[in-house]
C-alpha cells in the first residue's frame, strides 16, 4: 500500500507550529507495513489543497490530509477536498449529532462563556463521505474514496487516526542495525547487500548519539532477515545502539570508536 500525507496549515510553512503531525503519521503507517511515498506541506489555499488530493488520489493507495478543518476562516481543508471530487458540502444526522453533543459537553466546562458555534457548519462534511466522529475535540474528520482527512490538533489527530489505524496495511518490513564504522567506510559494503538482497540499506549518522543507523527495508520478510543477518556478519555492527566517543584532535572532528 502507498500513501501520501498531506499536511495542511500556512502556520507550518512560515515555522509557527513544528510538523510533529507529518512525522507523526509518517510512523504509524510505515509501523503497518505502508509506504510513505509523499510527505508534503501546503498553505491554506483552497485551490492547491484540492488539486493535489484529486492528484494524489488518482495516484496513490491512499491519500492522508490533516489540518484545518475547524471553524475559523482559514480552514479550508474540508471545502478543498470536496471540490478535488467534485462533490458539495452536507450534514450528516451522525455528525451533526455528535457535534452538538460535543459542544455541550464544551458548554458545561465553560459555563462562564456563550459558545457562538454554528454547529450545522462545523458538521458540515463532503457529500457521500464517511464521517470520522472528533472525541478528542470538535470537528469531525471523513473518509472519501481513498482520502482521509483528520484534523490537525495532534490529539485529536492521534484519538482520530486509532479509529481507522487497521484500513491501512502493507508489506514493507524493515530492521535497524547499528554501527560505529565511519559512513564512508561501509558504502561498497550496503551497495553489496543491495546486489545481493532484494532490499534497500539507508545510512542516517546520528552523532549525537553516537553511532550510524541502517535501516533494511524489503517486501520479503526473508531478505530482510537473511540481508541484516549478512551486514551484521560483514561489518562492526549491533541491532542495538551502540556509541562512539569523540578524540582530542585539533579540530575535534578524529572519532574515536569504540563499542559501549
Amino acid at each position: 500500500m502507498e500513501v501520501a500525507i498531506i499536511t495542511v496549515g500556512d502556520e507550518l510553512l512560515s515555522g509557527d507550529t513544528v510538523n510533529t503531525n507529518g512525522n507523526w503519521l509518517a510512523t504509524q503507517l510505515s509501523d503497518r507495513g505502508v509506504t510513505v511515498t509523499r510527505l508534503l506541506s501546503l498553505p491554506d489555499d483552497r485551490d492547491l489543497v484540492s488539486n493535489r488530493v484529486a492528484d494524489y488520489s488518482a495516484s496513490f493507495d491512499g491519500v492522508v490530509v490533516t489540518g484545518g478543518i475547524g471553524g475559523t476562516p482559514d480552514d479550508v481543508t474540508m471545502d478543498a477536498v470536496a471540490d478535488a471530487f467534485d462533490r458539495g458540502m452536507a450534514v450528516t444526522e451522525l455528525a451533526l449529532s455528535d457535534v452538538e453533543r460535543r459542544l455541550a459537553e464544551i458548554q458545561q466546562k465553560l459555563p462562564e462563556h456563550d459558545l457562538a458555534v454554528d454547529a450545522e457548519a462545523e458538521a458540515a462534511l463532503p457529500e457521500g463521505s464517511r464521517p470520522l466522529l472528533n472525541e478528542a475535540g470538535l470537528a469531525p474528520g471523513c473518509v472519501i474514496e481513498n482520502v482521509y482527512v483528520f484534523p490537525g490538533i495532534p490529539e485529536e489527530l492521534e484519538a482520530m487516526f486509532g479509529t481507522v489505524a487497521d484500513e491501512f496495511d502493507g508489506e514493507r518490513r524493515s530492521r535497524f542495525l547499528y554501527t560505529v564504522e565511519p559512513e564512508a567506510n561501509i558504502v561498497p559494503t550496503l551497495e553489496e547487500a543491495m546486489d545481493r538482497f532484494a532490499v534497500t540499506v539507508g545510512c542516517y549518522p546520528d552523532r549525537e548519539a553516537g553511532h550510524n543507523r541502517l535501516k533494511v527495508v524489503g517486501t520479503d520478510d526473508g531478505e530482510v532477515a537473511a540481508a541484516s543477518d549478512w551486514l551484521l556478519e560483514t561489518i562492526d555492527a549491533s541491532e542495538t545502539p551502540v556509541s562512539r566517543e569523540w578524540g582530542d584532535g585539533d579540530d575535534g572532528d578524529e572519532p574515536n570508536y569504540s563499542n559501549n
